[in-house]
């Protein structure tokens, strides 16, 4: 598996600046939202666009995430509810987005400690009984309900067991979407709604 050339020369230019120690960036951060609480809030976004895979198409669609470089990405349904499965499934993509959470968080708190790393694997799975969505299935809840994941971590100093659990436990701690997942936020939905030839026909 291999990134977009230009993608993966990116990462490597930011690699190549001499501040990549997480503890230096963090510092001044630290800084201001203890002094301007307000400052630490983000908001990140990720929007559906019908203007390739048209709003009538049923099993596909596009999903835009990402700030400083975009990426476009192609949705499918799952096969199991009538799709094709040929993209990522919006399923695949909350599994991706909490290995990438776990990982990014492994690494961070790694260097924070000045441990090398020199492999990093983070699995999930999730599982989900289908009948819900598809509402075949008496009381079968629509949703998740199941997720197993799974860490490969070597390190370059070979430490001991007890190191590296504490390494995860602290990764564990501070990933978003995990903790997310875990207490959930109220989700709201705003409804903007049009009929036959837009508003007043």
């Amino acid at each position: 598996m291999t990134l977009d050339s230009n993608h993966l020369s990116h990462i490597q230019s930011v690699a190549q600046r001499p501040l990549n120690n997480i503890s230096d960036r963090q510092l001044p951060l630290r800084k201001r939202y203890h002094d301007t609480p307000e400052a630490a809030w983000v908001h990140d976004h990720a929007r559906t666009v019908d203007a390739q895979v048209p709003a009538d198409h049923p099993i596909h669609g596009h999903v835009v995430c990402g700030e400083g470089i975009p990426l476009d990405i192609p949705v499918s349904v799952h096969k199991a509810v009538g799709g094709e499965s040929d993209f990522p499934c919006p399923g695949e993509l909350l599994a991706a987005a909490l290995a990438s959470c776990l990982d990014t968080a492994i690494r961070m708190i790694a260097n924070l400690k000045e441990i090398k790393l020199s492999h990093l694997e983070v699995q999930v799975s999730l599982g989900a009984d289908v009948r819900g969505a598809l509402m075949t299935g008496e009381g079968v809840p629509v949703g998740f309900q199941s997720a197993h994941m799974k860490v490969d971590l070597r390190t370059e100093c070979d430490l001991p067991e007890p190191h590296l659990n504490a390494l995860i436990n602290a990764a564990e701690r501070s990933c978003v979407i995990l903790q997310t997942l875990r207490a959930p936020p109220k989700v709201e939905i705003e409804r903007c709604l049009s009929g036959f030839g837009g508003p007043g026909d």
